[in-house]
């Protein structure tokens, strides 16, 4: 495991202080899983973005394709 080092405000230090006491966990522990809850949702958020960005690219042709139904459900017989 590396090691960081790092400077924080000291209301922040004390916040952590406070809520590892609460759950019982060392500070050490609380900092980490705060960083891996950062690192998940902003990992979520990119995913969201590509898939959103996926969305735009075959939205035209889902258009296309969805007219292209509703003219044989209007003409069924053409």
């Amino acid at each position: 495991m590396t090691t960081l080092s790092l400077r924080l405000p000291e209301e922040l230090l004390q916040d952590i202080d406070l809520h590892a006491e609460q759950l019982h966990i060392p500070r050490a522990a609380y900092v980490r899983k705060a960083l891996e809850q950062m690192n998940a949702a902003v990992a979520a958020e990119q995913r969201r973005v590509r898939l959103m960005e996926a969305s735009l690219k075959v939205r035209a042709e889902s258009m296309r394709v969805n007219a292209e139904f509703s003219a044989i459900e209007d003409t069924p017989h053409a």
